[in-house]
């Protein structure tokens, strides 16, 4: 990846330039049987829709925050990265009391309805459907997001030294976010064709670094699985095996 990279939005960029062909996020939800496959460029026009949507259909931007009350999930990956285009300050499992937009999964309704700013609500179903109807006081992602543009600029240039990130109560700037991603990069041994399994959860920086940050600033790429413990151990080995998994974190 390019060593002037100084935010996450940043990384993707270099990651579309590399190689949009190639896989970025994989994800397995083992509750459901869900599989889905997205390469950098897939993953890429994801972001670009869901920036758009959120600077403007929800009129945030740099100086906003938006609390992001999901699980890990291919989707959450998404918004990350929107955030990251925007400039907003995303917080991981923030108090919506205190946010500008609610970005909320089926089990965080109600604890998004304390948010006094725009709701958006996510189904988590498989291939992304909507629900089958849009909860009271939210607009459903899935409905929202497929008419936005597929190309993304931001009105104002993203600040890499402003809040880009907080979780588990500590906040980081994209600078800082990057710099750690590769840290954490180095340490696990990651690099470029890398293919990281992870079954750890978005609720703090070791599961959100090693599920999407860490793989991205290598120029490698992750298989996330939720519901892991529900796989048999046979069945892990055939995985890692399938996906050509070059190293885990579970």
């Amino acid at each position: 990846m390019n060593a002037s990279d100084r935010t996450p939005a940043d990384l993707l960029r270099s990651a579309l330039a590399a190689d949009p062909a190639r896989p970025l996020v994989t994800f397995y939800d083992d509750a459901t049987g869900e599989r889905v496959e997205l390469s950098v460029a897939t993953f890429a026009n994801w972001v670009a829709k869901t920036a758009n949507l959120i600077q403007g259909e929800l009129s945030a931007g740099p100086g906003d925050r938006v609390a992001l009350l999901l699980p890990a999930h291919w989707q959450t990956a998404v918004w990350l990265l929107a955030c990251s285009s925007v400039g907003v300050t995303v917080e991981l499992g923030g108090d919506p009391s205190g946010a500008d937009v609610v970005v909320a999964g089926p089990e965080t309704l109600e604890a998004g309805l304390a948010c006094s700013g725009e709701r958006i609500a996510l189904s988590l179903a498989p291939l992304g459907r909507r629900f089958p109807a849009v909860p009271a006081g939210y607009a459903d992602y899935a409905v929202e997001v497929p008419s936005q543009g597929d190309r993304f600029a931001p009105f104002v240039p993203v600040d890499p030294d402003a809040p880009a990130l907080v979780v588990d109560g500590t906040e980081r700037s994209g600078v800082e976010l990057v710099g750690q991603a590769r840290v954490d990069a180095a340490t696990l041994g990651l690099g470029p064709g890398s293919r990281l399994l992870s079954g750890l959860g978005y609720g703090d920086w070791t599961g959100v670094s090693t599920g999407l940050y860490a793989p991205l600033a290598a120029g490698g790429s992750v298989v996330l699985c939720r519901n892991l413990d529900r796989l048999a151990p046979e069945a892990f080995e055939k995985r890692v095996e399938s996906e050509r998994v070059t190293d885990t974190a579970v």
